[in-house]
């Protein structure tokens, strides 16, 4: 029988990577969402802002650029 402890790290070990693996599929999302745009003023400065702050770059880009334009459509 295996310690409490490494049932704790397992679990653990595996949320960490869960998290990790929806950090970058989410990451991928945004990129290429940011690049099937056609009409889009900024699109070589969003890239460069997802590409080169990752994660937090992708969430900016979800919440200025990406629900602004679905609450746009949305209104229509």
């Amino acid at each position: 029988m295996l310690e409490p402890w490494v049932w704790a790290a397992a679990g653990l070990i595996l949320f960490i990577s869960v998290l990790v693996i929806f950090c970058i599929v989410f990451w991928f999302w945004m990129l290429i969402d940011c690049l099937k745009r056609k009409k889009f003023d900024d699109k070589l400065i969003w890239i460069l802002v997802i590409i080169f702050l990752g994660f937090i770059g992708a969430i900016l880009y979800y919440f200025l650029v990406r629900s602004k334009d679905k609450r746009r459509r949305t209104k229509r």
